[in-house]
C-alpha cells in the first residue's frame, strides 16, 4: 500500500502537488498540471486501483521508483526495448489517456474508449491491454466519483488516498 497526498494549491497556481508515501516510509513527489476535471495522475489512481492485474505509474512508484523518472519513461512514444514491467506500465498509460479523453467528452463510449487505447498503444509500438472479463465503464464511473470529490475540495486543502494495486481477477 502507498499513501497519496494530493494537494490542491491556491487558485492562482498552475500546478497542484502529489506526494507519494510508500509502505516503507520513503517518499517522493511530483507536480500535476491543472487540466480538465481530474488531474492525470488521479486518473492513474482510478485505473490502477480498479483494473485487475494492471501495474502502471503508481505501482512503479510504490515499488521504489522516483515519480519524475517514471513519468519520463512512460511518455516516450516509441522505444524498441522495454522491460516487461515497463511495457505494461506503458499500456496502462494508454488506458489512462483514453479514459481522460472520455472524461473530457462528458460521457462514456466503449467503442471510442477501446479505439483510444488501441491507438495510444500503436503509437508506442506495443499491444493494447486485454479487457476480457472487465467492463471499462467501471473505470469511468470511478473516475467521475473521484472527480466530484476533487472538484469539491477547496483550494489550499489536500486529499489523502490509499493506493493498493488491484489484484488479478
Amino acid at each position: 500500500m502507498m499513501i497519496l497526498e494530493v494537494y490542491k494549491r491556491a487558485k492562482s497556481e498552475k500546478y497542484d502537488t502529489l506526494r507519494f508515501v510508500r509502505a516503507d516510509g520513503s517518499d517522493c513527489e511530483c507536480v500535476m498540471p491543472r487540466q480538465g476535471m481530474l488531474p492525470h495522475d488521479l486518473v492513474h489512481f482510478v485505473v490502477e486501483s480498479n483494473l485487475p492485474g494492471c501495474r502502471g505509474f503508481l505501482s512503479l512508484v510504490a515499488a521504489g521508483a522516483q515519480a519524475n523518472f517514471v513519468m519520463e519513461e512512460l511518455h516516450e512514444l516509441a522505444r524498441a526495448e522495454r522491460a516487461e514491467q515497463m511495457q505494461q506500465a506503458v499500456q496502462v498509460e494508454a488506458v489512462v489517456e483514453a479514459l481522460q479523453t472520455q472524461l473530457w467528452g462528458g460521457q462514456f463510449d466503449l467503442a471510442s474508449f477501446l479505439y483510444g487505447c488501441e491507438m495510444a498503444c500503436v503509437a508506442r509500438a506495443i499491444a493494447p491491454l486485454d479487457f476480457a472479463g472487465f467492463a471499462p465503464q467501471r473505470l469511468y464511473d470511478a473516475a467521475l466519483q473521484l472527480a466530484q470529490q476533487w472538484q469539491q475540495l477547496p483550494f489550499c486543502h489536500h486529499l489523502v488516498l490509499e493506493f493498493s494495486p488491484c489484484a488479478s481477477a
